[in-house]
């Protein structure tokens, strides 16, 4: 508990606005170790308080999330140092989203999942029980109406809608099946993203729909490539995150959102400073 809670308190309820704007930067300033007396204060039966105090939180939630973010780009190797920084993105351009319940969904859902999938020992039919619960009874599939928004990039945003753009929803299902104990690996087409399980690709954007060698060389033609083997590798986590801010990038740019996309080829740097 803060030692000047009652002075902190009185000074929030202050009618000078430039009283109230120096103390939350004095409190926005805190780390990490500020948080639990700043919840304290939520306590308060006062409404203004409360409404302060949410934004000190969320300006401190955005800092830890942006430098976390950061020391993941610079080292990111691993599918857990993935997922955490999509819940950074997802504090970052989300600010107050409540992060631990989606983790607490993903939990459900591969619970579900451990348990469709206990029966099967052949990778067609996981393939088949995976493309059943997300694509079809979760009903995970590509936004095309609306495939140029930052929220598709945003796995709260993709679980909420339940639509998403190639790679967010394949990484949810790279999430989600690591945490029911399935590899699924993203595949890196060029112009599309998509998922392996074992030698099955299957394609999160249209509802988990099998793909042969074949569908793969089609979709590469229309940009008139060639598929190669190394089009069908294992992606690296480092290489699907720079995927994903290279679309956030491109969003910010025809939004015209300076800011954000400054801030987007910063991260895209770190991550591949050739």
């Amino acid at each position: 508990m803060f030692k000047q809670r009652d002075a902190i308190i009185r000074l929030l309820k202050d009618d000078d606005p430039e009283t109230i704007f120096l103390i939350k930067q004095q409190l926005a300033q805190g780390g990490a170790e500020t948080i639990p007396d700043l919840r304290d204060l939520l306590s308060i039966d006062d409404e203004k308080v409360t409404v302060h105090i949410r934004e000190i939180l969320t300006a401190i939630e955005i800092r830890n999330a942006k430098a976390t973010f950061e020391q993941i780009c610079r080292r990111i190797s691993t599918p857990s140092e993935l997922e955490q920084a999509c819940w950074n993105l997802a504090q970052i351009f989300l600010p107050g989203v409540e992060i631990e319940s989606y983790q607490k969904t993903l939990d459900k859902w591969a619970d579900e999942l451990k348990t469709r999938l206990s029966p099967h020992d052949s990778e067609s039919a996981r393939v088949a029980t995976l493309a059943q619960f997300f694509g079809r009874d979760l009903g995970f599939r590509g936004n095309a109406d609306d495939y140029y928004s930052a929220r598709n990039s945003l796995l709260p945003c993709v679980m909420d809608t339940r639509l998403g753009i190639p790679i967010s929803l394949s990484v949810l299902y790279m999430i989600a099946a690591q945490r029911a104990a399935v590899v699924v690996e993203g595949i890196n087409l060029p112009g599309h993203f998509v998922v392996r399980h074992g030698a099955i690709l299957f394609d999160p954007f249209h509802e988990g729909r099998v793909l042969t060698t074949r569908d793969c060389a089609e979709i590469l033609s229309h940009q008139k490539l060639t598929l190669h083997p190394s089009h069908l590798q294992a992606a690296h986590p480092r290489l699907i995150l720079i995927r994903m801010l290279a679309n956030l990038l491109y969003i910010f740019e025809r939004d015209k959102n300076d800011s954000s996309h400054d801030m987007v080829a910063t991260w895209i740097r770190l991550l591949d400073p050739k």
